[in-house]
């Protein structure tokens, strides 16, 4: 099992520690509705070291990644990040990803440069795919290993970090980033991708500044209550935003446009790999569609738990449940039957061979303060 440069800060502040994509992970500190409040009404501190990230440079490099994902990358311009999947050649999802488009320093003329941001399970998984269809005048190189990266979020955070940096956090847009001076470190990338719906920053750094900028971080944000908070939170953040995660709502065998996520399929970007298989399920229409829902009664729904219709007939599965803390009711994902999939509907869960009744409505389930 591997560790993260921030595994030994985790232990001594007596995080609940598991395994997760091969890495010794804080689940929990002090405890997950908590640490959920903590960056819903404050600002809080994600160790997502643990994620993968590949730089892509090249004079063809552009057209490397407009192959293998399936956002059009050309309306990326420097500073701006994209969020994109990479199809398989059934028309199934080998990752979801982010796709940075760097400043060209470092370029030779006519090269241009990108970051793939990609899940920490399937690092290896993405670098084969990737190379497999690299007959491009491109170079990729695995960064992953010398990188660090700590989510900050929560409506504080910037006012939490602004000290660090001279970089005005407060106008770094959503999906942007910028590359500067921060807590005295050069060259960190300040991004705004966020995926818990509360606004905040990721950042990127060499694993070799991880101990200086962790401190720094939490001795500037200490007026403000920062505290350390665990993938446990991070679940039932990003749950309550109606966010896919890879391995439970969207995997090898989902189709994008069956997930909701006809927004990055981009089917008049030209020749990406499936493209003629998303253009015929929409011509065709779909078979299954990703629903949110809420549940009637305490009982939570469970990845693999069956959704039924009134009659006890298989419409579908869920995909991700908990219970929400900032509705106080029980909330879940799960594919149905397009013939059962519109908003308003009602659908029951089989838990335990009791049919648990679910309402399918429109997400994200949480919606942000004005």
């Amino acid at each position: 099992m591997k560790n993260t440069p921030f595994t030994h800060h985790h232990i001594a502040l007596g995080a609940k520690m598991a395994e997760f994509a091969g890495y010794n992970m804080p689940i929990s500190y002090s405890g997950i509705k908590e640490e959920h409040f903590t960056v819903r009404e404050k600002v809080g501190v994600f160790d997502v070291s643990h994620m993968g990230e590949f730089i892509v440079r090249g004079k063809e490099a552009l057209d490397l990644i407009q192959y293998v994902t399936s956002n059009d990358v050309t309306k990326l311009e420097i500073g701006e990040a994209q969020y994109s999947c990479l199809p398989n050649n059934e028309g199934g999802i080998v990752d979801d990803l982010l796709v940075f488009r760097l400043p060209e320093t470092q370029c030779s003329e006519g090269e241009k440069a990108y970051m793939l941001v990609v899940n920490a399970s399937n690092i290896q998984k993405d670098w084969d795919w990737i190379t497999k269809h690299n007959t491009f005048d491109t170079k990729i190189i695995d960064i992953s290993d010398m990188t660090a990266l700590l989510a900050v979020q929560g409506p504080l955070a910037a006012d939490a970090l602004q000290s660090l940096t001279d970089i005005n956090l407060k106008e770094i847009p959503y999906y942007t980033f910028n590359q500067g001076k921060f807590a005295g470190v050069e060259n960190v990338i300040l991004s705004a991708t966020g995926y818990t719906g509360s606004g905040g920053f990721e950042i990127y750094f060499e694993k070799s500044q991880a101990d200086e900028i962790w401190k720094a971080i939490f001795e500037a944000g200490a007026s403000f209550g920062i505290q350390p908070i665990g993938l446990g939170a991070r679940d039932t953040l990003r749950l309550e935003m109606g966010y896919c995660l890879y391995g439970n709502d969207i995997d090898d065998t989902t189709s994008p446009l069956e997930a909701g996520l006809g927004w990055i399929t981009k089917l008049n970007a030209g020749d990406f790999i499936s493209a003629e298989k998303f253009r015929a399920q929409k011509e065709n229409g779909l078979e299954k569609k990703l629903v949110a829902f809420t549940m009637e009664g305490k009982r939570v729904a469970r990845h693999d738990h069956i959704i039924v219709d009134e009659d006890g007939n298989p419409i579908g599965k869920v995909t991700s449940g908990t219970k929400s803390p900032s509705l106080s009711k029980c909330i879940g994902l799960g594919y149905v039957k397009k013939s059962h999939s519109k908003r308003g509907n009602e659908i029951f869960i089989d838990i335990r061979n009791n049919k648990e009744k679910a309402t399918i409505v429109r997400a994200p389930f949480y919606k942000k303060p004005s």
